[in-house]
């Protein structure tokens, strides 16, 4: 999103605030509730290039954020609660539920801390190569050399290709860039294409990988909470849209298996790595419920329908960006006036109840 349009969305949406028109048409648009999407919670930094500042929140306003939700009556539910609201008669209340991808070690820092002293919900959803030190976070080791480099050169379609970035927009062009290009790849092809970027420039993958994901120990003491719900985001993290079917679904089956073994409970809920449409397709849908999840999740905007409205197993969530820091913006988006209206899905499972008495 470029400045002028971050302005202008900006002061539509202090307009909405300020107007009460968020709040009045959260009454038509609002749904049974929201699922958030939080990624890093760490404190700020300083530096000019920081591709990930839009999943990244603070503790801060971690703590802001549930203390309003509080004030603002909402209910802080668990991923179980949002699957029976889904499919139940609207209540009073409206829900929010917070979620975690990735198990990155400032959740066990930063972010538990704050989760335990409110006594509240949360969902963390794992990789699980990357407890084991075995997954490759690519896209650190791409933040990592092109804030170090000047030049960037590496093998595109079997071309030598050179990228000058002086400038630090040039380094978030190249970054946006070279990200869908690699997330694209099959799993050898990325992994190729990655070392060798690596090599050229001093880049050590695995280092980066083992030490900003919590390890098994980190895992088991969140797992111990009795408000933490441990979800599945595959083993490896890869884009399912960039795998043949079979190996989706052995990502997906696996992830929920090893999951399982590691806290010795059932694993009901699943995210769809990266979770934007170009991420996932209708075939993975069906293989989240074949694999026997309760939820599928993506990071696809929208509120959650009650009635069965809403595909459980196309779960939409609202990612906060980083970038935002007003707890007003964070009201406004709840209220659900600026995403699209839900379509009734054909696994409805009001629609099936019908169809089966019929």
């Amino acid at each position: 999103m470029t400045s002028e349009n971050w302005f202008i969305r900006r002061a539509q949406m202090e307009l909405a605030y300020f107007s009460f028109y968020a709040r009045l048409k959260q009454r038509y648009a609002g749904g049974a509730g929201v699922v958030l999407r939080f990624q890093h919670v760490r404190p700020s930094h300083m530096g000019l290039f920081q591709p990930h500042k839009p999943h990244e929140i603070t503790p801060r306003f971690l703590d802001r954020t549930i203390r309003a939700l509080k004030r603002w009556n909402y209910d802080i539910v668990s991923m179980d609660e949002v699957c029976h609201r889904a499919v139940s008669l609207p209540t009073r209340s409206r829900f929010v539920a917070l979620t975690f991808d990735g198990g990155y070690k400032d959740f066990a820092t930063h972010a538990h801390p704050i989760l335990r002293k409110h006594d509240v919900p949360f969902a963390l959803y794992l990789p699980t190569a990357f407890p084991d030190g075995l997954g490759e976070a690519w896209w650190l080791a791409l933040e990592d050399m092109i804030a170090r480099e000047t030049r960037i050169s590496l093998v595109m379609d079997r071309k030598e290709r050179h990228f000058m970035i002086y400038k630090t927009q040039a380094k978030y062009e190249l970054f946006d860039y070279l990200s869908e290009w690699l997330r694209a790849m099959s799993p050898a092809d990325r992994t190729f294409a990655i070392k060798d970027l690596c090599t050229r420039y001093s880049t050590d993958i695995e280092a980066l990988s083992r030490n900003a994901w919590m390890n098994w120990d980190d895992l088991a003491k969140v797992a111990a909470d009795p408000n933490a719900t441990i979800g599945s985001a595959t083993v490896n993290y890869p884009a399912l849209s960039s795998l043949r079917d079979a190996d989706a679904h052995r990502e997906i089956a696996m992830g929920k298996a090893v999951t399982q073994a590691a806290f010795h409970r059932d694993v009901r809920h699943f995210a769809y790595p990266f979770g934007d449409r170009g991420a996932w397709r209708r075939q993975h849908v069906v293989m989240a419920e074949e694999a026997g999840f309760a939820s599928a999740a993506s990071t696809i905007g929208g509120v959650v329908e009650p009635l069965g409205r809403t595909n459980l197993y196309a779960l939409p969530r609202v990612a906060w960006d980083g970038r935002e820091g007003s707890i007003r913006m964070m009201r406004v988006l709840l209220s659900g006036f600026t995403f699209a209206p839900v379509q009734p899905t054909r696994n409805n499972p009001l629609r099936r109840q019908a169809a089966a008495s019929s």
